[in-house]
């Protein structure tokens, strides 16, 4: 991997570097990689972070709580077989326990305990996200509890229906057909207003493992801001894409060969995305923040096909 950081003014909005050392260690989910918060891209009010999981974690999540809203996402890194997560995970939200085996999106609204979330078994490596809604500040999570552990199993206390808040599969519904060969069509949307009501954020992601022909175009979104990831999915090379791209920002200019998260500032012009070499498959997602729909989406989404 090569120091292809840029001088252009824009380099700012790219976070190529992921924060490891904010969180403790943990057994079969290392490093935790911080890719956004209001420390790497200063008032920001989102945190992410990523991890290979690679064998049970040990210790797992356990029960805690925080005032924001979160999305988690358990995804694949099979880019044949991108819903069949690979290991068997035990969740509980309010106290309402449920399992999953395949790639599944969680939405846990503010205040509602989640935990413990317990691996029992791992059969391959998968790659989960955890996304906070409203705050940048991750200490929110180092404090919440979540790293300690709790004496007993939760109750659940209440008649809500914390199944809805579980994702298991996706909504096939965005992405070009003349990329189909080249990059996953269509693509999963695991996170909308029409699979959680609850929720008004959009996030869609699938594989590219091949030179994308036609390659995307730039695009301005006037009315909401933007979250863009690219990730690999090698667990002996965390922070590896996989691959080496362009990913204008601005009008300018900007390459990567390393994971990177992109903060688009509504009105920020971003792309054209184009693929340069692709080694092993890496996912590319797309969070619109609050635009529930794939029509909310592509409504404000204003597109330049003539740029090179």
């Amino acid at each position: 991997m090569t120091d292809l950081k840029s001088k252009s003014e824009y380099e700012k909005y790219a976070i190529r570097q992921p924060d490891m050392a904010l969180f403790p260690k943990v057994k079969g989910r290392e490093p935790i990689m911080t890719y956004l918060n209001n420390i790497l891209f200063p008032g920001v009010p989102y945190h992410i972070d990523m991890s290979f999981i690679t064998s049970v974690p040990e210790p797992h999540i356990f029960e805690h709580a925080i005032d924001y809203d979160r999305i988690y996402i358990f995804w694949s890194t099979d880019h044949k077989n991108p819903q069949a997560l690979g290991a068997t995970i035990e969740c509980y939200i309010g106290g309402y326990r449920t399992e999953f085996s395949n790639t599944t999106s969680l939405f846990i609204p503010k205040g509602v305990r989640l935990g413990p979330v317990n691996w029992l078994k791992v059969n391959r490596p998968h790659i989960m996200m955890e996304f906070i809604l409203g705050t940048g500040d991750s200490s929110v999570l180092k404090t919440s509890g979540m790293f300690e552990p709790k004496d007993a199993l939760p109750q659940k206390r209440d008649d809500i229906n914390y199944e809805q808040y579980v994702i298991r599969s996706p909504l096939r519904e965005a992405g070009d057909p003349r990329q189909g060969p080249y990059r996953m069509y269509p693509t999963m949307t695991y996170m909308s207003s029409r699979q959680c009501k609850a929720n008004n954020n959009y996030i869609e992601f699938g594989y590219v493992w091949d030179i994308v022909e036609p390659p995307l175009p730039r695009m301005t979104h006037h009315n909401f801001d933007e979250i863009v990831l690219h990730f690999g999915s090698d667990p002996d090379n965390p922070t590896s894409l996989g691959g080496h791209m362009r990913f204008d920002v601005g009008r300018d200019k900007l390459e990567f060969d390393t994971n990177y998260c992109i903060w688009l500032p509504k009105g920020l012009s971003h792309g054209p995305l184009i693929w340069y070499d692709i080694k092993k498959p890496f996912i590319e997602m797309a969070i619109m923040l609050n635009a529930g729909t794939v029509e909310e989406y592509a409504k404000d989404a204003n597109f330049e096909f003539d740029v090179k």
